[in-house]
């Protein structure tokens, strides 16, 4: 009897499962418009993910980390972002509405899962857009004081006294973010196909600008700088560390699938977007590394401005000075496309009844302005009076619980537990996430203390087999579901829809990877992670 319930269970969420893929978006009266095509998501995609990786990260870890071999931190980190990428690829066609990870934890772990990852998918869009726009502030400040002409005398330089104390007033108010941030909203009310066209503008008009850099670096490479590849005093830890960091340059692909809801065709072009938004962003990371550690010895290449300073290191001023105020030109994108998925997943919370109805109005052209009116103010807030360095981890480890809650909801998806042990594949995971963090913890131990003691490598190797125990129980003793109900169905269940490969190993090794990351953060952020979940679900 337990096993026939168990199967009629497994039949019934299969078929809840496939409803929902085929009237996702039909299901209530709060209808947005199917507008944007594959190029256009590609772009929101490349839009929301190049941004500091290329314009700083590079440097840094090439400086601090990795040396010359930076170019195989950032091929790491990329391996390790599709892991989570190729999940988000199929639920994002599994489930063609807006709200990504939101929707994908409602479908297969229910409320409570829901409202954590809707909780952590507002870091990443609200605090991310807020994060940036500060970001971009600071770099507006910071090539206007390059304009200071020390020679001259105190009345010529008036003007220029004047202007740094309009951008930079103190008390940690930065009107330059604040102006960023107005001018998004702005152009988001303005319509969804103006914002479409602007952004895949400046999509364009960023690949263009990465492209001239990877170019230019790797002609003026010289052969001498990359060796040796993997200086001594990093050696591979070092690659290892510089892939930790690089990991977050990949973050913003999965806005695809947020925007979910207003695809053409999603089940085909979310999958196929994201796809082809990580082998760009992974292609252009690594050219530009190759290049910018080839063109400058890693010991001169600027913490802070890698390539503006390389060029100019090398004498092209004219190319430092297109990258610099290229910068500046395409950053406010991300800017524009991280703050364009938050009214999306506020109007999917307000038709479920978790946020206030005003949310989910939609109007005749299809836009959300109440909600990107409310989005945007407490966008603009925070940009304009939070330093960027308060919102770092907080933003990070949030969003990284989404990447983790999406992998977990394809492994419910597709596997499901034994008939005569019913639960096992929930439990089984719940352990799995608890021993993943403990390895984590331990190997940041192990990694960041010169001497290691033998108490802290035998619990890390412990804790670390454990893991893989665990990984390989789900994988021996949680069938998938296909399997158990073929012979209920005449087709194929899946039929037309992308599938994760390799489910649920790789869904597991890029929890892993997620919770690894999460134990690299700082105590306070850490901190700060739980009471907002804890504020989230309470």
């Amino acid at each position: 009897y337990g096993s026939l319930t168990s199967l009629t269970q497994l039949t019934q969420q299969h078929v809840n499962i496939s409803s929902n893929n085929d009237n996702g978006h039909q299901n209530n009266h709060h209808e947005l418009h199917r507008h944007l095509s594959l190029f256009d998501l590609v772009c929101v995609g490349v839009g929301a993910t190049v941004g500091s990786g290329v314009f700083v990260l590079v440097g840094l870890i090439a400086k601090t980390q990795a040396g010359p071999a930076v170019s195989l931190s950032w091929l790491i980190a990329g391996v390790a972002a599709c892991a989570s990428g190729l999940c988000y690829a199929e639920l994002g066609g599994r489930f063609p509405s807006v709200g990504s990870s939101y929707v994908y934890a409602k479908e297969t772990m229910g409320e409570c899962a829901a409202m954590i990852a809707g909780a952590c998918l507002t870091l990443e869009y609200t605090g991310s857009a807020s994060a940036v726009a500060r970001s971009w502030g600071d770099k507006v400040v910071a090539y206007v004081q390059t304009w200071e002409d020390e020679d001259a005398g105190e009345d010529d330089n008036s003007w220029y006294r004047l202007l740094i104390c309009v951008l930079d007033p103190g008390l940690g108010i930065n009107p330059c973010a604040f102006l960023i941030s107005l001018g998004a909203v702005l152009l988001l009310l303005d319509g969804v196909k103006e914002s479409k066209n602007v952004t895949n503008v400046f999509s364009t008009l960023k690949f263009l600008l990465v492209f001239f850099m990877a170019t230019m670096s790797l002609v003026l490479a010289n052969r001498e700088n990359m060796s040796p590849f993997v200086p001594s005093q990093f050696g591979a830890s070092g690659i290892i560390r510089g892939a930790t960091s690089s990991f977050f340059g990949y973050i913003g692909f999965d806005e695809i699938c947020c925007l979910s809801g207003e695809a053409i065709n999603p089940s085909r072009d979310i999958p196929r977007a994201i796809i082809i938004t990580l082998l760009l962003v992974t292609s252009l990371y690594c050219a530009v590394s190759v290049g910018l550690a080839g063109m400058v010895p890693y010991q001169d290449i600027s913490e802070t401005s890698g390539f503006p300073e390389g060029f100019r290191y090398r004498g092209y001023y004219w190319a430092a000075e297109i990258t610099a105020i290229g910068e500046l030109i395409v950053l406010p994108l991300v800017v524009l496309v991280t703050i364009m998925a938050q009214p999306r997943l506020n109007y999917t919370m307000a038709v479920d009844g978790v946020l206030p109805a005003v949310l989910s109005k939609v109007d005749e052209e299809g836009n959300l302005k109440a909600g990107t009116k409310i989005a945007g103010v407490i966008m603009i807030a925070i940009a304009t009076l939070i330093p960027f360095s308060y919102l770092d981890d907080l933003i990070s480890s949030g969003i990284l619980i989404a990447f983790t809650i999406t992998d977990m909801s394809v492994i419910l998806v597709r596997q499901t537990s034994p008939l005569d042990n019913p639960y096992l594949l929930e439990r089984m995971l719940v352990v799995f996430l608890v021993v993943s963090l403990l390895s984590g913890f331990l190997l940041r131990s192990w990694l960041s203390l010169d001497t290691t003691g033998e108490g802290v490598r035998f619990m890390t190797l412990l804790s670390c087999a454990s893991t893989l125990f665990v990984g390989n129980r789900i994988r021996k003793d949680c069938p998938s579901k296909r399997s158990l109900m073929g012979e209920l169905y005449d087709h194929e269940p899946d039929e037309g829809l992308f599938l994760t490969p390799f489910v649920p190993i790789l869904p597991l090794c890029g929890c892993f990877v997620n919770l690894y990351l999460i134990s690299q953060l700082e105590p306070i952020g850490l901190a700060a992670i739980s009471g907002y979940v804890g504020l989230a679900i309470g």
